[in-house]
């Protein structure tokens, strides 16, 4: 049975919104930020940073959300940012055994910030296959380490 964050977080990207979105969007309020700051602050994530096929946007979505609630408010709070490190480590580490890499070009298997890519990715049908589950599954980690 999936959480009301993986639910939620799956879909808001079916709604429209990015992979980056909608993994900030659906943790955000539990770590005192509104959904529209969410929204606007993850809003550049998407599509691997951008539409650039960088970093799975799903992925930096589930980072932003680590460093809610574990990330550094003291220039010398270095637990903190050993904490928050190893938890986006561990978390790489699990995506990737379930996907075997966080770049949104590898993931997708075509190049969504070139014209080809782009036209592959919508010939496929990415954006409702490959997409979601991506959304999913760092939603279902975050839930496993947070």
């Amino acid at each position: 049975m999936q959480s009301k964050q993986v639910e939620q977080a799956v879909n808001c990207f079916k709604s429209g919104f990015s992979c980056s979105q909608a993994v900030l969007s659906a943790y955000a309020g539990q770590f005192g930020l509104d959904e529209t700051t969410a929204l606007k602050v993850s809003g550049a994530f998407g599509g691997g940073i951008a539409g650039m096929a960088g970093t799975c946007g799903a992925v930096t979505g589930a980072f932003m959300v680590i460093g809610l609630k574990y990330g550094k408010t003291s220039p010398k709070d270095d637990e903190a940012k050993k904490k928050t490190y190893a938890l986006v480590k561990e978390f790489i580490k699990r995506f990737k055994a379930k996907h075997s890499s966080i770049i949104c070009r590898e993931l997708l298997g075509c190049d969504i910030g070139t014209e080809d890519g782009a036209k592959a990715f919508k010939e496929k049908n990415l954006i409702n296959t490959v997409c979601p589950n991506l959304v999913q599954t760092s939603a279902e980690i975050l839930e496993q380490i947070i």
